[in-house]
């Protein structure tokens, strides 16, 4: 299956797999993804390179990444606290509430907020040996052919 295909317009979550914050909030957004809006992958899917590059960006930032509208021709890449609320409007309901209360803090100060905690990612959740893998029932949100 043809990658833009398998994604279908949906938001590409893009992580770092070895960051414990991480995984958590990819588990966190995998159990209230119920209208299954997004699909993710680790930093080092071998096919990022071709999403990212269609966008212009040669190389894999250290950021949590957002393909918006991935495949389709409105698609873009955000980074950084725009990539978290793009994430929470997409569960909707509350989380889609909160994400229009934080779009309205202004961008300088949710990236600064968000770089602290980049920042300490590690030393505040820890390092995991190697990417998790999913189970079957979460498989189809991941992007296939993983590394």
């Amino acid at each position: 299956m043809d990658l833009r295909t398998e994604v279908g317009g949906r938001l590409v979550v893009v992580f770092d797999g070895q960051c414990g914050l991480c995984d958590q909030v990819v588990r966190w957004l995998l159990k209230r993804d119920r209208a299954d809006r997004m699909r993710f992958a680790p930093r080092t899917h071998p096919a990022l390179r071709e999403l990212l590059a269609l966008q212009g960006v040669e190389s894999m930032p250290e950021t949590v990444l957002v393909i918006a509208g991935a495949g389709t021709d409105g698609e873009r890449v955000l980074q950084r606290s725009d990539a978290v609320l793009r994430c929470l409007k997409e569960l909707g309901g509350v989380w889609g509430v909160a994400a229009t209360l934080g779009a309205g803090i202004p961008r300088a100060l949710r990236d600064g907020a968000y770089r602290v905690i980049a920042r300490n990612r590690y030393r505040v959740w820890g390092r995991l040996a190697e990417c998790r893998i999913p189970d079957a029932a979460q498989r189809g949100h991941f992007l296939q052919n993983l590394p």
